[in-house]
C-alpha cells in the first residue's frame, strides 16, 4: 500500500541525521574503550574506518532520497535503500567483536556487549514503525553477539548467550508488532482523511441540490405523502400548539389488512401500486383536513388539528374505510385491501405526543383484535388490558420453566354411578402481581411468543405423570385428555412432540386423549395429516365444544373420532330448557349412530345431571362432580370418591 510505505519512509527519515550523529559518537566511544588497555591494532582502525564509511553512505542515501523526492515517487524503493544502509552499518558493528584481539566478552570487553545491545535496542525503538529498516541494523549485531558468546565456551558466556537470545527474539517480536500497530494507525488516519474528504464532497453536493433534498426529506418516495420524519415533527408541533392555544389534535393510525399477501405473491411493484392507490384514497377521504403520512411498510397516519377533531377524524376515517372496501385491480385480479384504524386525541386521551402515539397504537391493536376493517377509538381500559397482556408475555417463559403454570385435572364421571372414567388436563397460573391468568390468555401469549410447543409439552408431561400413578389408584384403564388448539398444528408438529413425551414416560398412548375443536377437523391442510398420525399412533381423539361449529360428518367418520364433548352452552339450565333437551338428544343420537362416546360438559346441578341421564348421556364433567384440582388434591379426591362408591355398593 503506497500510502503506508510513504508514512514508514517519512518516519525513518524524521530523525535519520540525528541518529547518524549519535552513531558517530558511539563509534568513537567503542574505539576508545577497546584502546584503553591494549595497543591499537590495524584491524580495529580498519573497523572504525568502515563503520564511519557506512555512516557516510547512509547520509548520502538519505540525501539522495530527499533530493530525488524518492519517498513521494517510490516509497517502496526509498525504504529498500534505507534498509540497505542500515544493513551496511549493522554488519560493520557486527564485525567489532571479531576485530578485537583476544576479545573477552565476559571480562574486560563486556562494555562492548553493552554498546552492541544498546545500539541494536535503540535501532528497534527508533524504527518501530518499519521493522525492515530497524531489523536490518539490529539483527546482524545480535547475531554477532550470539556467535561470539557461543565461541567463548564458559558457563558465564552460556548464561549471557541465553539472555541475549531471549532479548533478540523479544526485539524481533516487538519490532514486528510495533510495525503492525503503526500500519493500523496509519490506515485509520487514511480512512479518516478519506471520510473527511468524502463528507466535504457530500456537503458540497447537498448544498448544490438542497431544494431537491428538502422535498425528499419530507415526502415518501412511493406515495408522495409525508414521511415519518415530517410526521414526527408535525405531531410534536401540533400538540405543542394545542397545549398553548387550547386546541385539540386527533391522530389516526392506519394499518392495511392484506398488503403482505399481495406483496409476497405479486411482487414489490404490485405492492407499490397498492400503496399509491391507498394514498390516493386517503387524500380523497381526508382532503385538506390534516396531514397524511406513510410511516413505513403498510402503516399510514393522519393528523387532524383544531377544534371538534374527534368528530372530524371519525367521519374522515369512516369515509376512508368505505373507500378501502373497493377492490384494487392489481396483477390481473381485483383485490380488496381492507384497513384497520386506531383513533386517539390530545389532550383528552394523552398528555404528550408520545402518549398520543401510544394511545392510537393501542386503539389500532384493539381494532385488529375485534376483527379488523374497523375504526376503534381509544379507551383507557385498553391500556390496562395491553399492559396486562405485555406482563403476561414478559413472564410466561419463566412461569413455564419454574412450574408457576400448574396443570390441574377435572374428573369425568358416569352419570349413573359416579364412577370416574377419565380426566381433562387444564392449566392454571396465579401471577404474583396480576392474580389469576385465564387459560385463553396463556395460550394466546404462548402462540405470540412462539412458546406454544413448550407450553403443551409442559402440560403433556404432567398428563403422563398422572397416567403413571393411576394404576396404583385402581384406575389403570382411565384416560386423561389434553387440549390442542387448532393453530398449534400450524406452529409445530404436535404428533412429534407427543411421541417424544409419551416415549420418555413409556405411556400407553390409547389412554391419552387429544381434544381438538371442530375447525381443526376441517383444516385438512394444516391439521389433517397430523391428526391421521395421531390416530395411527393409537391416541384417542375427541372433538371438544361439539355443536358450536360446522363439523363435517365425513371427517368425523374418516378420522375415527372416539368421543364428542357437548358444549356447556347446551347443558346450562337444561332441566328448564326444552330446546336444549332436544338438541342434546339429537347430538346423543348422532353419537350412538356413529359409535362415539358422548361427554357433556358444564354439569353443575343434580337436576341437570338427572335430565341428562334421562336423555341418554352416560358421561359428564362439571362442578356437580368436582372442580379442577392439582395432582395431589386429585389423588385425595379419587380416594374419597372410591370410598363413597364402595359404601354405596355395600348399602
Amino acid at each position: 500500500m503506497p500510502a503506508i510505505r510513504k508514512a514508514q519512509a517519512e518516519m525513518v527519515m524524521a530523525e535519520h541525521n540525528q541518529q547518524l550523529i549519535i552513531s558517530c559518537i558511539v563509534t568513537a566511544s567503542a574505539f576508545l574503550i577497546v584502546s584503553v588497555d591494549r595497543p591499537i591494532s590495524t584491524t580495529l582502525v580498519v573497523w572504525a574506518a568502515v563503520t564511519m564509511c557506512a555512516l557516510l553512505a547512509r547520509m548520502l542515501i538519505a540525501s539522495h532520497v530527499q533530493a530525488d523526492r524518492r519517498i513521494e515517487k517510490s516509497p517502496e524503493r526509498a525504504l529498500t535503500l534505507l534498509a540497505l544502509g542500515s544493513l551496511f552499518s549493522g554488519l560493520s558493528w557486527a564485525a567489532l567483536p571479531f576485530c578485537i584481539a583476544n576479545f573477552e566478552g565476559t571480562g574486560r570487553d563486556a562494555g562492548i556487549y553493552v554498546i552492541l545491545v544498546g545500539i541494536s535496542a535503540g535501532a528497534i525503538l527508533k524504527g518501530m514503525g518499519c521493522s525492515r529498516v530497524a531489523l536490518a541494523f539490529a539483527m546482524p549485531v545480535q547475531i554477532s553477539i550470539i556467535l561470539s558468546l557461543a565461541g567463548n565456551g564458559s558457563v558465564t558466556a552460556l548464561i549471557v548467550l541465553v539472555n541475549v537470545l531471549a532479548f533478540a527474539l523479544t526485539m524481533l517480536r516487538h519490532s514486528m508488532s510495533a510495525e503492525k500497530v503503526f500500519i493500523s494507525n496509519e490506515k485509520a488516519k487514511l480512512e479518516a482523511t478519506e471520510l473527511a474528504l468524502s463528507l466535504a464532497q457530500a456537503n458540497r453536493d447537498i448544498l448544490q441540490t438542497n431544494g431537491r433534498l428538502e422535498i425528499l426529506a419530507s415526502c415518501d418516495a412511493v406515495t408522495g405523502l409525508a414521511n415519518r420524519s415530517l410526521f414526527n415533527s408535525r405531531l410534536l408541533a401540533d400538540t405543542a400548539a394545542a397545549r398553548d392555544n387550547g386546541g385539540e389534535v386527533a391522530l389516526m393510525l392506519i394499518d392495511l389488512d392484506r398488503f403482505k399477501a399481495i406483496n409476497d405473491t405479486l411482487g414489490h411493484s404490485a405492492g407499490d401500486f397498492v400503496l399509491q392507490e391507498i394514498g390516493q384514497r386517503l387524500r380523497t377521504a381526508i382532503g385538506h383536513e390534516g396531514l397524511i403520512a406513510r410511516l413505513g411498510g403498510d402503516e399510514f397516519a393522519v393528523i387532524i388539528s383544531g377544534h371538534g377533531v374527534t368528530e372530524r377524524a371519525r367521519a374522515r376515517g369512516e369515509q376512508f374505510l368505505t373507500l378501502s372496501r373497493t377492490p384494487i385491480a392489481v396483477g390481473g385480479t381485483a383485490s380488496v385491501v381492507g384497513a384497520s384504524i386506531g383513533l386517539a386525541t390530545f389532550p383528552g386521551q394523552a398528555q404528550t405526543s408520545e402518549e398520543l402515539m401510544a394511545s392510537a397504537d393501542m386503539a389500532l391493536y384493539e381494532a385488529k383484535e375485534k376483527g379488523r376493517r374497523r375504526l376503534q377509538e381509544f379507551d383507557p381500559s385498553l391500556k390496562s388490558h395491553i399492559d396486562r397482556q405485555r406482563s403476561v408475555e414478559r413472564d410466561l417463559e419463566h412461569a413455564i420453566a419454574t412450574g408457576q403454570i400448574e396443570v390441574w385435572f377435572q374428573p369425568q364421571c358416569q352419570l349413573a354411578s359416579g364412577k370416574v372414567t377419565g380426566f381433562e388436563a387444564l392449566i392454571r397460573w396465579f401471577h404474583p402481581q396480576l392474580g389469576a391468568i385465564s387459560p385463553p390468555e396463556i395460550v394466546q401469549a404462548s402462540q405470540a411468543l412462539h412458546l406454544a410447543e413448550t407450553l403443551t409439552t409442559h402440560i403433556a408431561t404432567h398428563v403422563c405423570l398422572l397416567l403413571e400413578r393411576l394404576p396404583s389408584l385402581g384406575l389403570a384403564e382411565t384416560t386423561v385428555a389434553i387440549n390442542i388448539s387448532p393453530r398449534e398444528f400450524a406452529l409445530y408438529s404436535v404428533a412429534d412432540m407427543l411421541e417424544q413425551v409419551t416415549s420418555r414416560h413409556a405411556i400407553n398412548r390409547s389412554l391419552l386423549e387429544v381434544e381438538i375443536t371442530e375447525e381443526a377437523i376441517l383444516d385438512t391442510e394444516g391439521a389433517g395429516e397430523q391428526l391421521k398420525r395421531l390416530e395411527n399412533a393409537g391416541y384417542k381423539l375427541a372433538v371438544d365444544d361439539f355443536g358450536m361449529g360446522h363439523s363435517s360428518l365425513a371427517y368425523l367418520i374418516d378420522l375415527r373420532i372416539d368421543r364428542l364433548k357437548i358444549d356447556r352452552s347446551f347443558v346450562r339450565n337444561v332441566a328448564e330448557s326444552r330446546n336444549n333437551q332436544d338438541l342434546i338428544a339429537a347430538l346423543v343420537g348422532l353419537g350412538y349412530a356413529l359409535s362415539l362416546d358422548i361427554v357433556v360438559e358444564g354439569v353443575e346441578t343434580e337436576n341437570d345431571a338427572t335430565v341428562l341421564q334421562m336423555l341418554g348421556c352416560r358421561i359428564a364433567q362439571g362442578y356437580f362432580f368436582a372442580r379442577p384440582m392439582p395432582l395431589e388434591a386429585l389423588i385425595a379426591w379419587i380416594g374419597r370418591q372410591q370410598e363413597k362408591l364402595q359404601a354405596k355398593a355395600v348399602a
